[in-house]
């Protein structure tokens, strides 16, 4: 098993914990005293101290979207990403199996991998080149001494899983619980053999907004109309079939589909955690077969073994940082990470079959138009609601019942768990003997 390790806070200087402490106090009288079913007080989108509450609270405790496993296909084959603080390196070992290791050499701490992606027979830390496997052991560590026992010099280990395809992170000394959410998720994902697709395109865009406001702006279309018209060729605003504003015909098809679905074994209801963290659904697309510019399928060959084009898509949320959609030709995987207090990264990977030829099965710019576009229209979005939220003049104002329940759901699953970890455990009262 690996080893594990301790959350730190960046510092211990009384000034910083005093800050932190106030910081503290701050948040959690807001988060007490917060209007419901409104926007966050101002300082949860902007301030520094705040955003670091998050970065210990929310993203080093919990399970984090990492990327696709399909992007290290063979052993040696690595990625780097980082969590706040925490520089990670995910690779793929000789017998297959995937790790997540801290991006910090044991010897004097340099960084070991400075890429993004690639192949390594060994790790080799460029400073005094100590070599590690790819499982982590410690292999080789020059003019350290005849007693230097490399056995207690592996690289630290983050919590790692896989499902579907997806590689999921913690770096938590204790992660929570993955079993139910694959357990969940995993039905929905494995026709689609992602494990056996290949990336076709990534993206990465830097957006000028905090965190939450990114996840909030994907959790509704109720801006969709007015931003999204390439993606509302292929989509609805309105796919809840008990939606008095949905389009009948739509509707209907949402009924057809499900059926046909049932009858193949696809699972397609829609399932939520009880606290909202994640949810999964298969719904049909409003128009056409995929989420192209002209609904046809961008991909020649499908996924895995899948023989029909037509499988809507399996929308996919797992918060804080991830949403996506699996369709029959490709499937869309959405990474969001925290940069700084109004600054965020959103990667995308558009995933195809691994035997699918680019030029020949498939045209990246026909594959990526519509989501290339929505995200940049996305990012304008969330950029320019950062700018009206620092203003002076800010105070929270309600989210629609109906139309941002999306966004309810999140700030609800944000706010409880930030609150909870603030006030940690509450003492117990005992009765005193007379």
């Amino acid at each position: 098993m690996c080893r594990r390790h301790r959350i730190h806070f960046p510092s211990r200087e009384p000034r910083y914990m005093e800050q932190h402490l106030d910081s503290h106090a701050e948040a959690l009288h807001l988060l007490r005293t917060r209007e419901k079913n409104f926007s966050l007080p101002q300082p949860f989108y902007k301030d520094p101290a705040f955003y670091q509450l998050d970065l210990e609270h929310i993203w080093y405790k919990n399970w984090i979207f990492a990327g696709v496993s399909c992007d290290i296909p063979k052993p040696g084959d690595y990625f780097t990403l980082a969590i706040g603080e925490y520089p990670l390196i995910v690779s793929r070992a000789k017998d297959g199996s995937i790790h997540a290791f801290h991006n910090t050499c044991r010897h004097r701490g340099s960084r070991i991998c400075s890429k993004h992606r690639g192949n390594a027979p060994k790790l080799v830390c460029p400073y005094h080149q100590w070599t590690y496997e790819h499982d982590g052991k410690l292999l080789f560590a020059g003019q350290m001494g005849p007693d230097f026992d490399v056995s207690k010099y592996a690289l630290k280990q983050a919590h790692c899983r896989t499902v579907g395809g997806y590689v999921f992170v913690c770096v938590a000394d204790e992660a929570p619980d993955f079993e139910a959410f694959r357990a969940t998720v995993e039905p929905y994902m494995l026709p689609h053999e992602l494990e056996g697709a290949k990336v076709a395109h990534t993206s990465t865009l830097i957006e000028k907004a905090n965190w939450k406001l990114v996840i909030e702006n994907n959790r509704e279309c109720y801006h969709c109309a007015g931003s999204h018209p390439e993606l509302l060729r292929t989509i609805s605003e309105f796919d809840a079939t008990d939606d008095p504003r949905i389009n009948p015909v739509f509707r209907q098809r949402i009924i057809d589909k499900a059926a046909q679905w049932d009858a193949q074994g696809l699972p397609n209801k829609a399932v939520y955690a009880d606290n909202h963290r994640y949810r999964v659904v298969r719904l049909p697309l409003a128009h056409g077969e995929s989420m192209t510019m002209d609904g046809k399928p961008a991909v020649k060959r499908l996924l895995g073994h899948l023989s029909d084009a037509d499988l809507g898509s399996v929308r996919l949320l797992s918060l804080p940082n991830s949403w996506n959609h699996l369709q029959g030709d490709h499937a869309l995987a959405f990474r969001v990470l925290p940069l700084g207090p109004e600054t965020t990264m959103v990667t995308t990977f558009w995933l195809v079959h691994k035997d699918a030829v680019e030029d020949v099965d498939y045209d990246v710019a026909n594959l990526a138009k519509v989501w290339e576009a929505t995200n940049d229209q996305d990012r304008i979005l969330a950029e320019e609601n950062q700018v009206g939220i620092d203003s002076p003049a800010y105070e929270p104002g309600p989210y629609g019942t109906d139309i941002e329940f999306g966004v309810l759901n999140f700030i609800g699953w944000y706010t409880d768990a930030l609150e909870s970890e603030l006030a940690g455990p509450q003492p117990s009262l005992k009765p005193v003997a007379a």
